[in-house]
C-alpha cells in the first residue's frame, strides 16, 4: 500500500454518523448534530430543473470543464456578488468541492510540497494534502484571537517548499469569517492561495468576501451543497487562474470526465432563480443558532467566538471533559445525540465540541434537553 496513505486519520464525524445510524437500525432515536448536512430539501427550482434536465435528455457527457451556460452563470454571480471579472474559461464545474480541493492540490504540490493550513480546521483539509504527497503545515488559531490567522506565524511557516496557504471563511468549524485585513495580508505573501468559500450565502452577522477581490493568483472553491442545500446532487467548482487551467482540464478528463449534466441543468437555476429560497433558509438557520449560543451558555458550555456563517458552533467544553472523542462518543450512546469532538480538526480542537445547527429547531430543543440531562448526570 501506499505509505503516503497510511499517514491519513479517520473523518471522525462519519465514525459519529455511522456510529448514530448503528443505533437508530436498533431502535433508539438519535438525534444529528454532529453532520453538516442541509435538513432542507432543494429549492423548487432546482426540482423542476432536475426533472425538466431527465425530460429532455439532458443527461449525456458535457464539456469537461463544465456546462457552457453554468460557466457563465458561475462569472455573472461572481460580478454581481463580489464585483470581481472572473471568464467563464477559468472555471471547472466539478463533482461537489471535494474534486474541486484535489484537482487544486493535484495542480499545486510537488512532492513534499507544504500547505499551510489552520488548526483547528476543516478535518478533510489535512488529507487531501497527503494524498497528494504534499505536507500539511498547521498553523494555530486561537478563541482567543476569534480564531483568526495570525499572519506573523503564517509569514514564519512559509518555506521555500510552500506551494499554498489553505484559507476557509465562513471556517468550518467555528463559523468564523475571515477579517477583511487578513485576507489582504495573506494575499500580499506571494503564495497562492486556497480558498474554500463553500458556505458563502450562510452568512448572519457581517459579509463574506471572496479572495478574488484581493488577488488574482487564488483558487476558489465553492459548491451548490450548503447554500442551495444541493448536497445529493454533487456539484461544485473551482476557479483558478489561466495558467493552470488546461492542467486541471487534463486531470479532470481522466479522473472524472466531467460533472453530472442533470445536476449543472439544476446549479443553473438554482443561481439565477433560488435567491429567495437561500435568504429563507438563512434566517431559519440564524433563529436556530440564536437559540442554540444561548442554550449552550446556559448548559456551561464557553463560546469564546460566536459563529457568523455555515451552521456550527465550536463550543469549549473543557469544563466537562479533556478527551473530546469520548465525551462526544458517550454523548452519543447516553443521550443519543450526534455531536462531533473537536479533535477531528485538529489538536487545537481538543476540549471543544462541534454543534451543528443544520436540523430543525424542534429537534435542536430537544438534543439539548438530553445533552443537559447528560451533564446533570456525570455532574
Amino acid at each position: 500500500m501506499n505509505p503516503q496513505i497510511g499517514k491519513l486519520s479517520p473523518f471522525i464525524v462519519m465514525e459519529v454518523l455511522e456510529r448514530a445510524n448503528e443505533l437508530q437500525r436498533q431502535g433508539v432515536d438519535v438525534i444529528h448534530l454532529e453532520v453538516g448536512e442541509p435538513d432542507f430539501d432543494v429549492p423548487p427550482c432546482v426540482g423542476e430543473a432536475t426533472v425538466e434536465a431527465v425530460r429532455t435528455s439532458q443527461t449525456h457527457y458535457t464539456h469537461s470543464l463544465g456546462d457552457a451556460d453554468l460557466r457563465q452563470t458561475i462569472a455573472d454571480f461572481y460580478k454581481s456578488e463580489y464585483g470581481v471579472e472572473v471568464s467563464p474559461d477559468n472555471i471547472v464545474v466539478t463533482s461537489g468541492s471535494s474534486p474541486a480541493i484535489l484537482l487544486a492540490l493535484m495542480v499545486l504540490c510537488e512532492v513534499g510540497g507544504e500547505v499551510i493550513m489552520s488548526n483547528p480546521g476543516y478535518a478533510c483539509y489535512r488529507n487531501f494534502v497527503l494524498a497528494c504527497n504534499g505536507v500539511p503545515v498547521e498553523v494555530p488559531l486561537h478563541a482567543e484571537n476569534g480564531f483568526q490567522f495570525d499572519v506573523e506565524a503564517v509569514k514564519r511557516a512559509i518555506t521555500p517548499r510552500t506551494c499554498a496557504i489553505f484559507i476557509n471563511s465562513p471556517m468550518n468549524p467555528t463559523g468564523t469569517l475571515l477579517n477583511v485585513d487578513v485576507m489582504q495580508q495573506l494575499a500580499s505573501l506571494g503564495v497562492p492561495i486556497l480558498s474554500d468559500e463553500i458556505y458563502h450565502g450562510l452568512v448572519y452577522e457581517g459579509r463574506a468576501h471572496s479572495m478574488l477581490e484581493y488577488t488574482s493568483d487564488a483558487f476558489v472553491l465553492n459548491g451548490f451543497s450548503k447554500r442551495f442545500a444541493m448536497t445529493g446532487l454533487r456539484l461544485g467548482y473551482l476557479i483558478a487562474p489561466q495558467k493552470y487551467i488546461r492542467s486541471l482540464q487534463i486531470l479532470q478528463q481522466n479522473l472524472f470526465i466531467c460533472a453530472p449534466s442533470v445536476a449543472q441543468r439544476a446549479g443553473i437555476a438554482a443561481m439565477r432563480s433560488a435567491a429567495a429560497d437561500v435568504e429563507a433558509m438563512r434566517q431559519t438557520y440564524n433563529e436556530r443558532r440564536l437559540y442554540m449560543i444561548s442554550r449552550l451558555r446556559q448548559m456551561g458550555f464557553t463560546i469564546h467566538t460566536e459563529p457568523q456563517g455555515a451552521f456550527y458552533i465550536f463550543a469549549d467544553a473543557r469544563r466537562f471533559t479533556t478527551d473530546s472523542y469520548h465525551f462526544a462518543f458517550d454523548i452519543l450512546e447516553k443521550a443519543h445525540v450526534g455531536v462531533t469532538p473537536g479533535t477531528d480538526f485538529g489538536s487545537n480542537g481538543e476540549g471543544f465540541i462541534r454543534f451543528s445547527y443544520a436540523n430543525s429547531l424542534e429537534n435542536i430543543k430537544i438534543a439539548l434537553d438530553r445533552v443537559e440531562d447528560y451533564l446533570a448526570k456525570i455532574g
